[in-house]
């Protein structure tokens, strides 16, 4: 049984509580590039299970992410109030042939696009913290929630590849 929106939001909320979700987003790539750092190609795309996802298909997972975030921050910012699309993220993984991406691609955009989101969110005033769109799945959802979002599917990805690699 799939978990319903309302619980993904807990769930992932939870991973950052108490935390600073921005300087979370901060750490995270660094954190991505030394857990990966000296693993094989072979390492990276191998499935732990049949319907678990790689390391390189988490860290191509990590990389759309970030546009898709980029995207609504911007749009929210533009047009307050606006629909926010959700999206199948299995079905992307298939459509994005994210098993054939090469990881440290992956790596380099998100970093990229998380330096660029990053800025954006610095230059932010408080009163834009608050804009917000309405998300078609979880409802409206502002500037500083999606952020703490954000950093909680980081700390999850995060420990979802520590899993994998043993180290936890």
């Amino acid at each position: 049984m799939s978990e319903t929106a309302q619980q993904y939001t807990q769930r992932i909320l939870a991973n950052a509580e108490g935390q600073d979700p921005v300087k979370l987003q901060s750490g995270t790539n660094k954190k991505l590039t030394r857990l990966v750092k000296g693993l094989s190609a072979a390492k990276l795309r191998k499935r732990p299970a049949p319907d678990k996802w790689s390391i390189a298909e988490i860290l191509a997972h990590l990389a759309d992410v970030e546009i898709v975030i980029g995207w609504r921050m911007r749009s929210i910012l533009g047009a307050p109030g606006t629909p926010v699309q959700a999206y199948d993220q299995n079905a992307w993984v298939i459509a994005g042939h994210y098993d054939k991406r090469d990881p440290r691609e992956s790596l380099e955009l998100h970093r990229a696009v998380r330096v660029a989101n990053l800025a954006l969110l610095k230059s932010l005033s408080p009163d834009q913290w608050k804009l917000y769109g309405q998300h078609s799945e979880r409802g409206q959802e502002s500037i500083e929630h999606i952020v703490r979002m954000v950093a909680g599917h980081d700390v999850n990805h995060i420990q979802q590849i520590e899993r994998i690699l043993g180290s936890k």
